[in-house]
């Protein structure tokens, strides 16, 4: 029997489990995939107060793994299953490898990127399509690249890559990039770095490899293709919400996102949400540590009740 179980091994439920375990909590964090989560996935961190520039994602994941660490977290490398809630105000969490019950919960598990949707993504999904910038750069090195996206996200991996592609192509439906100043200032001074604005990647092909990208203006509607022989295509289109497994249980908004008040309290007592995978407006690792700091005292909290 546990105080507090965490779903998620990220930003937020490490936070979250840093701040239950300094109140004396037992718990335990269940992630089935990195620890991390989506951060362990990017080139940098940036615009979080105290960490060096452009710290490399998987390095500022570690640091937030050894904190929970030494605080004494038990992360348990499981995927959850379901979470049932009991007569007695127990909560059970069902997981591939066994069953957990505690006090309460705090759900932290992020989303799962969401697929661009252009035809030909799935054919050369991990080869060519749906690349990751840190995993994926050095295969490319020397190749063209075209990332999608506008937001800051699209266009940090996108100066990322540029360190070694020789050409990066920005192609973004908005009419500009929609990153901030920084970003768009350092692409701007970047004569690697293409942007074509208003505008997605409607299908690729290729037999073995990549050979050509059909990419339509949203100006006219007109399609171009283009020849590409071995280039990757990088998307950042947003994330899914993790909320399938919840099945109704708790109250979500009109995307999926898991609906909470100030102090991550959910709509089912006993259950607190942080970071992605609750309903806000910014999406940010320092968003995500506050989320997981402020659930992680109200899970403490609601244990002492």
């Amino acid at each position: 029997m546990y105080d507090i179980i965490i779903v998620g091994a990220g930003p937020a439920g490490l936070s979250a489990a840093y701040y239950a375990l300094c109140n004396g909590r037992k718990t335990v964090i269940f992630e089935a995939g990195q620890v991390g989560g989506t951060i362990s996935h990017v080139s940098a961190i940036t615009h979080f107060a105290g960490a060096p520039q452009w710290m490399p994602g998987a390095d500022f994941a570690k640091a937030l793994e050894d904190d929970a660490t030494a605080a004494g977290a038990d992360i348990r490398h499981e995927a959850v299953r379901a979470i049932e809630m009991t007569a007695s105000g127990v909560r059970r969490v069902v997981t591939d490898a066994g069953v957990y019950e505690s006090k309460c919960v705090v759900l932290a598990h992020g989303g799962t990127p969401r697929a661009a949707g252009y035809d030909g993504e799935d054919a050369l999904a991990g080869r060519f399509t749906r690349l990751n910038a840190p995993r994926d750069a050095a295969r490319f090195a020397g190749r063209e690249v075209y990332v999608i996206g506008g937001a800051n996200g699209a266009a940090k991996e996108a100066i990322f890559l540029a360190k070694t592609a020789t050409r990066v192509t920005i192609v973004c439906v908005e009419p500009a990039l929609a990153c901030s100043s920084q970003f768009r200032g350092i692409i701007e001074a970047t004569d690697a770095i293409v942007v074509r604005p208003a505008s997605k990647i409607v299908a690729v092909r290729g037999e073995g490899e990549l050979s050509e990208i059909d990419i339509e203006s949203l100006a006219d509607g007109s399609v171009e293709t283009v020849s590409c022989p071995g280039a990757g295509v990088f998307s950042y289109a947003g994330a899914t919400p993790n909320t399938g497994m919840l099945d109704g249980a708790i109250e979500l908004d009109a995307a999926g996102y898991i609906v909470t008040d100030e102090a991550m309290r959910t709509s089912v007592d006993g259950v607190f949400a942080a970071g992605d995978i609750r309903s806000k407006k910014v999406r940010q690792v320092a968003t995500a540590v506050g989320d997981g700091a402020i659930a992680g005292m109200s899970a403490s909290a609601y244990c002492s009740r």
